[in-house]
């Protein structure tokens, strides 16, 4: 079959893509930035192709492809964001459905939210009105509903794995004692891949959850249970979403505009109405603990596969790539350290491509914690969102509170754009250049200020780089694992 994927580099989308691979179907990616594209398996495969288009825009490109049997829709804006996204999403939707109309798709594939209650939240409503823009016109919807996903990766897991490993003792709101039905990402790849092309879920609507219907509060101590942890948790009466926000938003990798909406959905119990998907596919969804176990196997074999983190929306700066993937050379200020590479030129480039995580910055850590404190203080991104995994970075992934813009190995080239705020706008570039048969690593640090403050802001640190930078690129040279 051809399959027209959007979300393509979302946390859905990108685990979908390779499974749709597996089985042989063509695949038309929706991305709005080719550049976020990386060139490696399942991203090269000879069956995909991509087509830019930006359905925030009024005027999009018309659609080459006619034959398409089956369309994802995979895009939400819920993290961008605590106001008006649902206006983005229904827009996004609109713009969607323009696109399609002319086209000879026999199926729309929708995963929205189980909205089940009379009294939903903002972003519930979105949900639901998402899926009334997409059954307007005369294309067959599927529309899967489904609530916390749990997976590496997912916000829901990284949200509880944050609260769990870093709280040994918890005082939280009493919606903590709202009831949900987890269900693991596995199984929602299984429901979206079962009803492609199934006439008989055109134009209907599922519930799909695990078998386990948990309070929040039993997510979290089941989770402690699996790591091994003992966890003590107290609900108080009430608190209040705006506290209940900044709570999730401290403690945790969230995002702000993320832990509002959270916040105001965790209030309402999301519960699947029945199991028809389930028995009319003959699935069997795992139990939460299941999806934990097998989340943490991922984590472990340093193989997952997708991160709410990486997706541009996270760091609350809703921006194309290229934007800022041409560092500015005038009205700038610069920190270059240039230094010869005397040992070998592979570990170096080792040591740039894990840079930040779990391995730091290589000189004045609690430096960087510090600014990342700071940056949450101020409704940054801080460092809490890390990195995907140890040691590979992709364009477009997230990187404690940089954003990769370009990852070129072949060339020895990492570029970094500052996502944290700032009264200007920072890049930081690695690079390792050949000169008389000798290797050296530049090291650049530019940063563009935005009127006095920004001037004010550079003189401020500049004492902190001449010492903080210089120690980078020399533990950048010298650092070998043990």
């Amino acid at each position: 079959m051809k399959i027209l994927l959007t979300g393509t580099t979302g946390y859905i989308g990108k685990r979908l893509l390779p499974l749709l691979l597996e089985e042989g179907h063509e695949v038309i990616c929706c991305v709005r930035d080719k550049h976020r594209i990386p060139d490696e398996k399942p991203f090269n495969h000879p069956l995909i192709t991509f087509l830019e288009i930006d359905f925030l825009n009024d005027s999009l490109p018309p659609l080459p492809y006619h034959d398409i049997d089956v369309a994802f829709y995979l895009i939400h804006s819920m993290q961008t964001t605590t106001k008006g996204f649902d206006l983005l999403e229904e827009k996004t939707a609109v713009q969607f459905m323009k696109l399609v109309e002319t086209s000879q798709l026999k199926q729309i594939v929708y995963l929205g939210g189980i909205a089940n209650e009379d009294e939903l939240s903002d972003h519930l409503k979105s949900r639901k009105n998402v899926e009334s823009v997409l059954s307007a016109g005369n294309i067959p919807l599927t529309v899967i509903r489904a609530g916390i996903i749990v997976g590496s990766g997912s916000a829901s897991f990284e949200i509880i794995r944050d609260l769990v490993e870093k709280l040994p003792i918890m005082v939280t709101p009493k919606w903590l004692m709202t009831k949900c039905q987890p269900i693991g990402v596995r199984d929602v790849m299984r429901f979206l891949l079962g009803v492609m092309m199934k006439k008989e879920t055109f134009n209907e609507v599922f519930d799909i959850g695990g078998p386990d219907i948990l309070t929040y509060k039993e997510m979290l101590l089941q989770f402690a249970a699996c790591r091994g942890l003992k966890r003590y948790i107290y609900t108080l009466p009430v608190m209040s979403p705006k506290i209940s926000s900044y709570w999730l938003y401290f403690v945790t990798s969230t995002s702000y505009p993320l832990a509002v909406n959270l916040v105001s959905s965790m209030k309402i119990e999301v519960i699947a109405r029945d199991s028809k998907l389930q028995n009319l596919l003959g699935i069997t969804p795992m139990t939460y603990k299941q999806a934990v176990e097998l989340a943490f196997e991922r984590i472990e074999q340093n193989s997952v596969v997708s991160s709410w983190k990486d997706a541009l929306a996270s760091s609350g700066m809703d921006n194309n790539l290229l934007d800022h993937a041409n560092v500015p050379q005038f009205g700038c200020n610069t920190d270059f350290k240039e230094k010869e590479i005397t040992g070998l030129e592979d570990i170096v480039l080792t040591n740039i491509w894990s840079i930040g995580g779990e391995r730091g910055w290589y000189y004045g850590n609690w430096l960087w914690k510090f600014r990342g404190f700071i940056d949450k203080l101020w409704g940054g991104v801080g460092l809490r969102r890390g990195r995907t995994h140890p040691s590979i970075i992709h364009n477009g992934d997230s990187l404690d509170f940089w954003r990769v813009l370009a990852a070129d190995k072949s060339r020895k080239r990492l570029l970094l754009y500052a996502e944290m705020i700032l009264p200007g706008e920072a890049w930081l570039e690695f690079k390792i250049v050949e000169r008389n048969q000798k290797s050296f690593l530049q090291q650049t640090a530019t940063f563009r200020p935005t009127g006095m403050m920004g001037r004010l802001y550079w003189l401020a640190v500049l004492p902190l780089h001449v010492f903080l930078f210089e120690g980078m690129i020399n533990n950048l040279i010298r650092f070998r694992e043990k």
